[in-house]
């Protein structure tokens, strides 16, 4: 017979989501578009994802600068999307 506790561990394990790249993009550029339009969206790709940092480029220095000022707030909304501590850092390149 199976204790509790190891039927809760694996059912805690299963609810975990490997995220790929592809996936935090899509979030990223949808928050982009949600909090500088369409412009914005354009302005800033995510470039990477490694070791919960995005790397964005940006077409300009204005744009980066915006992008530095309020990533605070997309990180937040990024990780109540994907969960929380999903992403930790939004980088320029």
């Amino acid at each position: 017979m199976k204790s509790l506790k190891n039927l809760l561990y694996k059912r805690e394990k299963k609810k975990s989501i490997a995220l790929t790249d592809k996936d935090i993009f899509y979030i990223f550029s949808k928050i982009i578009k949600e909090e500088f339009g369409n412009v914005g969206a354009e302005k800033l790709k995510a470039d990477y994802f490694k070791n919960k940092t995005i790397f964005v480029r940006s077409s300009s220095s204005a744009w980066a600068s915006e992008l530095f000022s309020n990533r605070n707030t997309i990180i937040r909304k990024i990780n109540k999307e994907l969960g929380e501590g999903e992403i930790r850092e939004i980088k320029m390149k």
